[in-house]
């Protein structure tokens, strides 16, 4: 969607207590080579957290406070926005990225849509990710009694998991089955302290209509004896003694050839019905006749078309497409999709 001499800028956001500071704390400890600038925002009129990031050179904070950055101060984010590239060009202040801290309550929907309805922000700022941090110990409570935890998840391209050391194994897969269902399009990593390694979390470019689509079944586990690696687990679904109701959940549509007209049609169609309901979706689909890769991706009502690399070999042409929504009729889109699979 963007190019690579743009700005880019992450979201990191998850529920009160995640997290958030102690990963930013880590990554300015292991980072030398860039300058980073940190919007903080926070609900009262004083800054907590940006008095417990470290002070360092190669650190800007700029304070947002008085109001969460996704409701009543969002058109101070993109004033702030337009004003730090403004300084950025005539060198008042120097950075190489922008990492936004949201409350722990914030919804991070109106936060990203900022970055795609303002002309000028999307011409100068990337986008790179939304990064959701989760307090492993307490995520199902949370997940029972705010639903912005869910949106957080929803909305995530990673989710790092916190203080996993507090609870046991079937605590932990218990909340990482849940946690799956709701978003099965991000990676998760646990990680200890904010120790994971920055290439895991920035500069993924998960905005970009590239052709990298998984469905994720299990999680990485961060070896903090030896920071750049990391251990790939399954989730074990025998934990899973319970089904959830949550809001958001994930759906998956495989199929394989299709036709150019009808997917385009159905694609069309599910957005403008449900569009306000999806809060991320990927597609990488197989048209026939054409040997390229259809990637689709959108946020809501925003939605990018390209075609990517060529399929290789005629059994890889598989369709899929993966969205993140609140609840749709599975049953009902799923037999619209197949509707779309061209004749032989």
């Amino acid at each position: 969607m963007t190019e690579s001499s743009h700005l880019p800028v992450t979201i990191l956001t998850g529920f009160l207590g995640s997290g958030k500071t102690t990963l930013i704390n880590y990554l300015l400890n292991h980072n030398h080579n860039e300058k980073i600038l940190i919007i903080e925002n926070e609900f009262g009129a004083v800054n907590v957290d940006s008095g417990l990031l470290k002070k360092d050179a190669n650190i800007e904070i700029v304070e947002m406070t008085n109001g969460c950055i996704c409701c009543n101060v969002q058109g101070e984010l993109t004033q702030a926005l337009h004003q730090l590239h403004q300084k950025r060009l005539n060198g008042t202040v120097q950075f190489d990225r922008l990492i936004i801290e949201t409350t722990g309550l914030a919804d991070p929907a109106p936060i990203v849509q900022t970055f795609f309805i303002d002309d000028f922000i999307r011409e100068t700022i990337q986008l790179d990710a939304v990064i959701t941090l989760v307090d492993c110990e307490h995520i199902l409570k949370q997940l029972d009694e705010h639903r912005v935890a869910s949106l957080q998840l929803g909305f995530a391209d990673r989710i790092i998991l916190t203080k996993t050391d507090r609870i046991d194994e079937e605590q932990k897969q218990t909340a990482l089955d849940r946690i799956n269902k709701i978003n099965n399009k991000a990676k998760i990593f646990v990680a200890t302290k904010g120790q994971i390694p920055k290439h895991q979390w920035l500069d993924i470019h998960s905005f970009d209509l590239d052709d990298e689509l998984e469905v994720s079944k299990g999680f990485f586990v961060i070896n903090s004896k030896k920071p750049l690696t990391s251990d790939f687990k399954p989730i074990n679904s025998n934990y899973a003694k319970q089904s959830w109701n949550d809001d958001i959940c994930s759906y998956v549509f495989e199929a394989g050839e299709l036709d150019l007209k009808k997917i385009g049609a159905f694609t069309e169609q599910l957005i403008e019905q449900y569009g306000n309901d999806m809060l991320r979706y990927k597609g990488v689909l197989a048209i026939k006749d054409q040997p390229q890769r259809l990637i689709v991706q959108g946020v809501h009502k925003v939605v990018g078309f390209d075609y990517g690399s060529n399929w290789e070999k005629p059994n890889e042409r598989i369709s899929r497409m993966v969205i993140i929504s609140r609840k749709l009729p599975f049953e009902e889109l799923k037999q619209a999709f197949l509707e779309t699979i061209a004749e032989e």
